[in-house]
């Protein structure tokens, strides 16, 4: 009688441990590409916040070019979430609570977007707002 069942070759002396060190790296490099990426999408909510904001006290742009940005960055960038009416204008926030703040700017690339708008909304001084950060 036959089985479907495929052979598992033995594995060689040392394999256990191969196989550990292997885990470990796909899981510090996963770590790192996630660290790196929510690095980069902070700097860009830090640009669009800068941009909105300066372009509001420069040019008197109003509230409504956030409801215009939000509406056509969600049409060519559709199921992206990070675009939407509220987050530009915790965008802004972001860049306009820690723009004169170089110790706190240095804190708020390593920790994600989710984190930092808590931080924003239940935190109301710096030293507070640190301690979460750090």
């Amino acid at each position: 009688m036959s089985s479907d069942r495929p052979v598992i070759p033995a594995r060689p002396a040392g394999y256990g441990d191969f196989l550990v060190d292997i885990k470990k790296q796909i899981r510090q490099c996963q770590h790192q590409a996630h660290r790196a990426v929510n690095k980069e999408l902070l700097a860009l909510y830090w640009w669009l916040g800068e941009n909105i904001s300066r372009r509001q006290s420069e040019q008197g742009w109003g509230k409504s070019v956030v409801e215009n940005l939000a509406a056509d960055l969600q049409a060519e960038f559709p199921g992206r979430n990070g675009f939407s009416v509220q987050n530009l204008w915790a965008m802004r926030q972001f860049y306009g609570e820690y723009k004169d703040k170089p110790i706190l700017q240095s804190l708020i690339g390593e920790i994600s977007w989710a984190k930092n708008l808590l931080i924003m909304a239940r935190c109301k001084d710096d030293l507070e707002r640190e301690f979460y950060e750090f």
